[in-house]
């Protein structure tokens, strides 16, 4: 029996000198006006060259990245791997806006794949279409490209190029990669784009992955319907099912553009179409292979039922658990312990340009209820354990 309480699993590998500075950490993202504050101070302080590099690089970063560069994050991978989680490298960079810089990353983005391609430690890769596509022009095309200029256009052309070499670079090196959810403003051209490289790429098995966001009160309906489309058209579905990160941005603006909010109307909704898009899936496991992007102990939980529920073994490669490098290890390594398939989210890049992601992070986890007082609670009961064992 599966116990997330178990903290000398999910803490095993972590020395009281890690576990402490996980605790000061966390105390700060525990804080909004420290987190508020950092947002603002640190770009400012990277920009004027003041030498606070090395004091990122040994706290918020050691914590939730795996390094600078591919290779310097496969020392990451390599001790997950020792606790049999796999890695998915992240390469977080954001807020790029010229084409060279686009190309360049979709140059990185083949390469984790390619590095995926001989290491049985990376089972996946994962890109933003927003980190190889300006915003604006993601938002123009979000409900027709029909509309927009002969530039634009060309752009556009550019952007589903580049989607594909990537997702033809995923297939020939039978490595999947998760295309990662966005704002719902520019969701439905992101959406339409990973089913056409669906049905070109996920023939045999699911290479392809669109990103599903539950904390959207629609999506429910649209896994159906993209399960009964996957059917259909003979191809096998490949989603990452996760609540979502654009919470408060979605409402506020909804609220000043005066449409329905695409939010839940509470947690519970969330959790309770989160859930039930699980056990869609498994119901339909011919048809579709997912990744539950969780922190959330009763969704990961509800899944190791119903893999017992439908007679599917723990190492089905079929059904996944991520969470994030440096978070819900108690899910993660307690997970894996047991035999489920893991994997772990690894951040990495230039410390200056993975800035905007690791504050980014910070404030989402402010934002969710409970989270960080939970990775607390935890780290606390480990110091105490310890401290006892001596």
């Amino acid at each position: 029996m599966i116990s997330f309480e178990n903290t000398k699993i999910a803490f095993g590998r972590k020395s009281s000198k890690d576990l402490k500075r996980a605790y000061w950490l966390f105390k700060i993202v525990a804080n909004p006006t420290i987190v508020k504050f950092g947002k603002w101070a640190t770009p400012i302080a990277l920009k004027l060259h003041f030498p606070i590099k090395g004091l990122i690089k040994k706290t918020i970063f050691q914590q939730f990245c795996g390094g600078e560069s591919i290779h310097e994050s496969l020392n990451t991978s390599n001790e997950l791997a020792q606790s049999n989680i796999k890695t998915i490298l992240d390469y977080s960079i954001e807020g790029k806006t010229s084409e060279d810089d686009f190309d360049k990353t979709v140059e990185e983005i083949i390469a984790t794949i390619q590095e995926g391609r001989n290491n049985i430690n990376i089972p996946f890769a994962v890109f933003k279409v927003t980190g190889i596509c300006r915003f604006d022009l993601l938002e123009k095309s979000n409900k027709s490209i029909d509309n927009l200029n002969e530039e634009d256009k060309v752009h556009y052309s550019k952007l589903t190029e580049r989607i594909d070499l990537i997702c033809k670079a995923a297939f020939e090196c039978s490595v999947p990669v998760f295309i990662d959810g966005e704002e719902s403003w520019i969701q439905d051209g992101i959406d339409l784009i990973a089913q056409q490289m669906s049905i070109k790429y996920n023939t045999k098995k699911a290479i392809i992955f669109n990103t599903i966001q539950m904390y959207r009160h629609d999506r429910l309906n649209f896994l159906t319907k993209e399960i009964e489309h996957a059917k259909t058209n003979s191809y096998i579905l490949g989603v990452k099912i996760v609540r979502g990160a654009y919470m408060e941005k979605e409402r506020k603006r909804a609220n000043d553009l005066g449409y329905p909010s695409p939010i839940q109307v509470n947690k519970a909704a969330s959790d309770n179409d989160y859930n039930r898009a699980l056990e869609l899936s498994l119901q339909n496991i011919n048809h579709v292979s997912i990744c539950a992007g969780t922190h959330n102990e009763q969704s990961s939980l509800f899944l190791t039922e119903l893999l017992e529920r439908y007679n599917l073994s723990k190492d089905d490669s079929r059904v996944y658990f991520a969470q994030l490098l440096g978070m819900s290890d108690h899910i993660s390594f307690n997970l894996a312990h047991h035999g489920y398939l893991v994997a772990k989210y690894v951040p990495y890049g230039p410390i200056k340009e993975v800035m905007p992601y690791l504050l980014r992070r910070a404030d989402e986890n402010t934002s969710v209820a409970g989270q960080t007082s939970r990775e607390l609670s935890l780290i606390v009961k480990e110091i105490e354990r310890r401290k006892s064992n001596k």
